[in-house]
């Protein structure tokens, strides 16, 4: 194809792999795992492609589990999803590219940080209207739409509210795609661009269902976290020296 090279879509396929294996694994981790990645290697891989991805493996999680149509509250987080990412994609079409990945190192390392400390908010109607339209923003931007909701749920005795999220995810990414098509930023290469990485998206789920028992999952989320974090430092010097220069 000749808007990417073989080098780099292989190089892709490994990453959006090791983001699902992640994912399968330990619960989270595609878009904090690839997003910082995929854009220091080629920014057209963000976020179009991995909210495709994203969208994949929450569908397969579904589909896996079952999960009763039960959103317990988060169709207003839904509801969010939508001014949100109409902000997350005027953002894609003004900032720089410097600014999106400074934004884009900036959601990853708030990721890392809400999953290492334990902070905790009330969970009610404008909280969750909230947390929908951070997640928009975050998510049209680095299609990482998960740490606002983190921020609610974590720490909290709230199953019905994790079951329903592989639900939230599925009808998010397609609010998020609606959006950034009406917005014009999803061309026919975005589409071949998913098309090709979703293998590596069934791979890696096929992969963590095998080794699901077999990983210690601490210590694949602590090797996780760090791998973001360096990855979001390394994506902040790069788009530093980007704006320096300009």
């Amino acid at each position: 194809m000749a808007f990417i090279d073989p080098q780099t879509l292989m190089l892709a396929s490994v990453i959006i792999f090791l983001g699902a294996l992640t994912q399968g694994l330990i619960g989270f981790g595609l878009a904090v795992v690839a997003s910082p990645l995929l854009y220091i290697i080629d920014p057209q891989l963000v976020p179009v492609p991995v909210i495709a991805c994203g969208f994949s493996i929450a569908l397969i999680t579904l589909l896996r589990e079952r999960t009763p149509l039960k959103f317990n509250g988060l169709q207003y987080a839904l509801l969010g999803r939508v001014p949100g990412g109409f902000l997350g994609a005027g953002l894609l079409i003004f900032a720089p590219q410097a600014v999106l990945g400074l934004a884009i190192a900036f959601i990853v390392a708030t990721a890392v940080i809400l999953s290492i400390y334990k902070i905790t908010a009330p969970v009610n109607k404008i909280t969750l209207f909230i947390a929908g339209v951070l997640s928009g923003v975050f998510g049209n931007i680095a299609a990482i739409g998960g740490p606002p909701l983190a921020i609610l749920l974590a720490g909290k005795d709230a199953p019905q509210f994790r079951a329903a999220l592989s639900i939230f995810f599925v009808f998010s990414s397609m609010i998020a795609m609606l959006i950034l098509i009406l917005a014009g930023l999803v061309e026919l290469k975005h589409v071949w661009l998913s098309l090709m990485l979703l293998p590596s998206v069934f791979l890696g789920s096929l992969v963590a269902g095998k080794l699901t028992n077999k990983v210690d999952k601490e210590k694949t989320r602590m090797a996780t976290l760090m791998l973001c974090g360096l990855s979001a430092i390394v994506l902040t010097i790069k788009s530093t020296l980007a704006l320096s220069i300009s």
